[in-house]
């Protein structure tokens, strides 16, 4: 059975997380919110309407994440007790704990959780490295992972542009993840990833390195005013391919868009190449393709927020997107995130989307850093 330590440590963090979150304060701000949204002219503007409402839903969801924790604390505290009268048995305290103390850590992990475009989805984009066949094959084993991680926290994910490999594995996919603060669990997976194990494909069957790299931006939305000059945006029309019927190779359903860009601070140009495949409904996927568009300009200023806060803030370990960030050494049945010196031997679980032990790491080493307590 758990000891009085163990019990007190969860009251006090249950404490704490009360005082870091605002809890009373919040209850209030909720109240005057929701009253803005019974007002008789409230939907007029479709836009600052749901920017409202998502107020609404963010300062609901830190509430009852609280009360939930808050709930399951004070039923371990009494069974607690009771274990004293023997009207609970010592697996019946146990589990109570475990309960609680999971509520505890995830409040916690989500309070880290604080930047503007935290609470968005996300588009997570994998590319394989240079390596042919071996690298392709990490890459869609990296796609792999990541979709067994959104099914298991129950996200919602669609492909909207997947490349096949040469001879196995791909070349490129694009995701769409949306759910609760996806984007911010998933913001610590920008880099390379490094594979490094006995390859299938080599014959010899020597010990091989490769290397896929993964970009995440949050997914925004209309709601978020992004200048997007017409003249800077171009298209090209394709037929999808891929398996998909009789109709999938017969219309130019697919859509390439490009859009020359130039940076508004160091004036640099470069071309965002954006393609979608989702749908076999051209406008839709055109749609889809706008929207993407927007998610990587936001990502850009965001980035240059960051940078510029970076500067100012002596002592904290500057983010370099795309360095090499883990490594996965499948003989020595090792995980390692170089950013946080985290690691994990289970290999297995990692390729099925066991990662919150790699996104919890890198909250609390950078993020945690940044929030005011």
């Amino acid at each position: 059975m758990i000891t009085i330590e163990q019990l007190k440590d969860v009251m006090a963090r249950t404490d704490a997380l009360n005082r870091y979150l605002d809890i009373d304060s919040k209850r209030i701000q909720l109240e005057e919110e929701q009253l803005r949204t019974q007002a008789p002219d409230f939907w007029n503007d479709a836009k600052t309407a749901e920017a409202q409402m998502r107020k609404v839903r963010s300062l609901k969801n830190w509430i009852d994440g609280y009360e939930e924790v808050k709930t399951l604390a004070d039923e371990l505290a009494l069974a607690f007790d009771f274990r004293k009268d023997d009207l609970v048995t010592d697996e019946e305290v146990d589990e109570a704990y475990a309960k609680a103390l999971k509520a505890v850590e995830e409040l916690e992990l989500k309070n880290m959780l604080r930047e503007e475009a935290d609470e968005m989805d996300c588009v997570l984009k994998i590319n394989s490295g240079a390596g042919g066949t071996e690298s392709q094959d990490w890459a869609s084993m990296l796609m792999r992972m990541y979709m067994r991680w959104a099914e298991a926290n129950k996200y919602k994910l669609a492909i909207s542009n997947l490349q096949e490999g040469d001879e196995a594995g791909i070349k490129t996919v694009t995701m769409q993840i949306e759910g609760a603060y996806a984007y911010g669990y998933l913001k610590g997976e920008n880099g390379v990833h490094r594979l490094v194990r006995v390859s299938p494909f080599n014959a010899q069957g020597k010990r091989m390195t490769s290397f896929a790299s993964v970009f995440v931006t949050p997914l925004v939305d209309d709601t978020i005013e992004i200048q997007i000059n017409p003249a800077n945006v171009s298209w090209d029309t394709f037929r999808s391919g891929g398996a998909g019927g009789q109709n999938v190779n017969k219309v130019e359903s697919g859509v390439r868009l490009r859009y020359q860009y130039k940076d508004p601070y160091t004036g640099e140009e470069e071309e965002i190449l954006i393609e979608n495949t989702e749908t076999r409904d051209q406008p839709k996927n055109k749609e889809n393709a706008m929207r993407q568009l927007r998610s990587i300009l936001y990502d850009k200023e965001l980035q240059h927020r960051m940078a510029e806060q970076a500067k100012i803030e002596a002592g904290k370990k500057k983010i370099e997107w795309g360095s090499q960030i883990r490594s996965y050494v499948f003989d020595d049945r090792r995980v390692k995130d170089h950013r946080t010196n985290y690691q994990t031997s289970d290999v297995t679980g990692v390729m099925d989307g066991k990662i919150d032990g790699f996104i919890k790491a890198y909250l609390m080493e950078f993020s945690g850093k940044n929030t005011e307590m």
